[in-house]
């Protein structure tokens, strides 16, 4: 009989936004994914989200069953604060021979369509582009599997694409990070997005973070991380990330998954007021010993 699988690592994660107005503001109205749900390979130990100034929070899922923070600060103030504080347990990585030798035909039975639908349409950050539907079919060319398909585009956007902050922003989507051809890992993800989903494969937004070992030399580290998620028949959701070209494994700490950045923003919100905001975001992840 097959031994479960191991406890993999514990980490433990802080992440502190702060928005400084150099006016008095009101009506701030913020939407957090800050706190992750149990996934198949993590396991949540604890999770504190806290507001300053202090305001009733809400908790919620959204439609991706998302763990979702909402709340509102009506009064003036001139700085909010934002702190999430979260514990988690990985496990193994482990991808069934099964699953990397799947075809894509092999994902039309039981009620995978309706659970994979949303991951092969349009979304507000990636849309179809026949530039990205050409370059994916002849990425693809020849190749049987779906796994083996994957890790194709992974290569590709990795070899192909430069990682260089500040050359796009929050709002960049496929077709302008697609002309760039370089961007951070919100554009290296949802770039894989598009590749994955114009031949047909079911591919997510996963975000949260990715921790760096004294031996590794990982792009994204010490801050939020993004990478594409592609779903197989029997496992679930398997990241690939392209800024590192690796498999998300037992080092990703995934908080939210969605059809794009739009879906899992880590702070999203707005305000009324001519005050204008600084915001400063820091991020600690450690390994538990």
């Amino acid at each position: 009989m097959a031994q479960p699988p191991q406890p993999g690592p514990v980490f433990k994660v802080l992440h502190r936004t702060v928005f400084d107005y150099d006016a008095p503001v009101r009506d701030s109205i913020n939407t957090l994914h800050l706190e992750p749900r149990t996934f198949p390979f993590q396991r949540t130990l604890s999770a504190v989200v806290k507001v300053l100034p202090a305001t009733r929070v809400r908790r919620f899922h959204d439609l991706f069953e998302n763990v979702t923070h909402h709340f509102e600060v009506p009064g003036d103030h001139r700085r909010l604060e934002i702190e999430s504080r979260i514990r988690i347990q990985n496990l193994p990585l482990v991808v069934p021979e099964s699953d990397q030798k799947a075809l894509l035909h092999e994902y039309r039975g039981d009620d995978i369509p309706e659970r994979t639908w949303a991951y092969l349409q349009d979304s507000p950050f990636v849309s179809r582009n026949p530039y990205v539907w050409r370059q994916a079919l002849d990425i693809t060319s020849g190749i049987g599997p779906v796994f083996e398909q994957a890790v194709a585009i992974m290569h590709w956007i990795h070899a192909n694409f430069r990682y260089q902050a500040g050359t796009t922003n929050v709002s960049t989507r496929i077709e302008e990070a697609f002309a760039l051809r370089r961007g951070v890992c919100q554009d290296f993800t949802h770039v894989m997005l598009g590749l994955c989903r114009a031949v047909g494969i079911p591919a997510r937004y996963a975000s949260g973070y990715l921790y760096n070992g004294p031996r590794d030399s990982l792009v994204g580290a010490q801050a939020s991380h993004a990478w594409p998620e592609v779903f197989f028949p029997s496992v679930g959701w398997i990241g690939f990330d392209p800024t590192n070209e690796t498999l998300a494994d037992e080092r990703y700490i995934k908080i939210a998954v969605g059809r794009d950045y739009d879906d899992v923003a880590p702070v999203k919100g707005s305000y009324h007021g001519n005050g204008h905001g600084k915001m400063s975001v820091s991020v600690e992840v450690e390994k538990v010993d």
